[in-house]
């Protein structure tokens, strides 16, 4: 069953509400960073290269919407700082990087290959995500899904009525 996308309002969309956090190329490469065990500023500015101002902005922005806390740390002799640590919300994003790293080696890796590999820690093989049918566990690609109306779903602002 087809349904009409403009009879549903975007105003409250959860990709739209994640972009807001998430949605901008330093912010992801702070993400990354933090996955690979990136907790001081110093650390995230040498590996990312971005300048201090936009660092400190993504990862205040980081820090208001819940997806890292600050903890602080003081080295002998020097003041207090503070590094920035992955909240469970923050390590829920785990597979959303995955799934932009695993696209970007598929479709813009160096002829070499994949510059990083993600492994399972326990038996070194890769790390996959892949779209499942949460039912009967098919793996799943675009042609196999389709989008409805969610619990959360409201009426566009069109003057069309929904049925």
């Amino acid at each position: 069953m087809s349904v009409d996308r403009d009879l549903f309002s975007t105003e409250n969309c959860s990709v739209k509400r994640a972009l807001d956090i998430v949605g901008e190329k330093w912010t992801l490469l702070v993400l990354r960073e933090a996955f690979y065990g990136a907790r001081r500023f110093e650390r995230f500015q040498t590996r990312i290269g971005c300048p201090r101002q936009v660092l400190t902005d993504r990862l205040n922005t980081l820090v208001a919407a819940g997806v890292l806390r600050k903890v602080p740390y003081q080295e002998p002799g020097q003041r207090e700082r503070h590094e920035y640590r992955l909240t469970e919300k923050g390590r829920d994003l785990l597979p959303a990087v995955i799934a932009l790293m695993q696209w970007g080696d598929t479709w813009e890796a160096d002829p070499d290959g994949p510059p990083v590999e993600i492994v399972h820690r326990d038996c070194g093989h890769p790390v996959e995500l892949t779209l499942r049918c949460s039912h009967d566990q098919t793996p799943l690609t675009a042609h196999d899904t389709e989008p409805r109306p969610g619990p959360g779903a409201r009426p566009a602002k069109t003057g069309k009525t929904v049925r």
